[in-house]
């Protein structure tokens, strides 16, 4: 009997085979020189035509479950916050530029906004610090018999992505990076381990992928992007269509400064239980107890 799962003992050609045969086709005619003539999924302008965008998805979906299942990455803690966060270091040397251009020029109003932003982004500092040593505990004991094995999977860029990804790269660990083609080009941070980096069109894919196989979910204070995918998840959640899984949010009080969870109870439009979808935490200790007591 062939055994048709190994790629030497099959008895048809692989795709890739019949694609590089067909580059050696010299387009002497009309017909060979044709798009039509091309092998349709080595057509570069049909894949990417709009009436393909269905089988995109699907690429999409397929890449990242393949591989990730390749590496035997199956239980992953996802780390959300903003791509604006600085590390400790970037955040001192920002405030103290911005501190000395003041006093060159201290009635200046835009230097005096510039070092009060500074400031904020030094406190935010703190969440790079906190992101980075979850990330470090989570990875340092992935390999032990104590906790259930995880791996950190974040957006890939910059910011408190970036000290999640450090912080398991620091610790030897492997991590996931799940970054996105965006108008202003974001690149994948360094530290991202390189065969579990992926590259996303679509949002909703990427999305997908993060809750695939996600046992916990960890939101940093962030904008736009982390209030998406914190919703996101709070309303599949909500509404059963995934399991129920730790949702905590880091620095309560920005969360309770930005979101008026009361009011939506107050005013009908979540129930009272809804609240019980997500908790607070302040330090990576009390994080890091939750996590590892997940039982898969």
């Amino acid at each position: 009997m062939t055994d048709n799962t190994d790629p030497n003992k099959r008895i048809f050609p692989t795709a890739a085979d019949d694609a590089k045969t067909a580059r050696l086709t010299p387009a002497v005619t009309p017909q060979v020189g044709s798009s039509a003539y091309r092998l349709a999924f080595d057509d570069d302008e049909f894949i990417l035509r709009d009436e393909l965008r269905p089988v995109r998805l699907l690429l999409e979906l397929s890449k990242p479950e393949i591989i990730l299942t390749e590496h035997q990455i199956r239980n992953t803690v996802v780390i959300f916050g903003s791509a604006r966060t600085l590390s400790q270091e970037a955040a001192e040397g920002a405030c103290l530029a911005a501190q000395n251009s003041l006093q060159q020029d201290p009635a200046n109003p835009a230097l005096k906004a510039l070092v009060e932003q500074t400031k904020r982004n030094l406190r935010q500092a703190e969440n790079y610090e906190k992101a980075r040593r979850l990330a470090h505990l989570i990875a340092e004991h992935c390999d032990k018999s104590d906790v259930t094995p995880m791996h950190v999977i974040t957006g890939g860029g910059p910011g408190i992505m970036e000290a999640a990804n450090r912080g398991a790269y620091e610790a030897g660990g492997r991590s996931v990076g799940l970054n996105i083609v965006l108008p202003r080009e974001q690149e994948p941070n360094t530290y991202i381990t390189p065969e579990l980096c992926f590259r996303f069109h679509y949002f909703a894919m990427r999305k997908m992928h993060f809750l695939l196989r996600a046992r916990v979910l960890v939101a940093f204070p962030g904008g736009f992007g982390t209030l998406d995918e914190l919703f996101e998840a709070l309303t599949l959640i909500q509404t059963g269509k995934i399991k129920p899984l730790p949702l905590l949010l880091f620095d309560r009080a920005y969360w309770e400064r930005l979101i008026n969870w009361e009011l939506m109870v107050e005013e009908g439009m979540i129930s009272p239980e809804d609240l019980t979808l997500f908790q607070y935490v302040d330090s990576v200790e009390e994080a890091w107890e939750i996590i590892r007591s997940v039982e898969i």
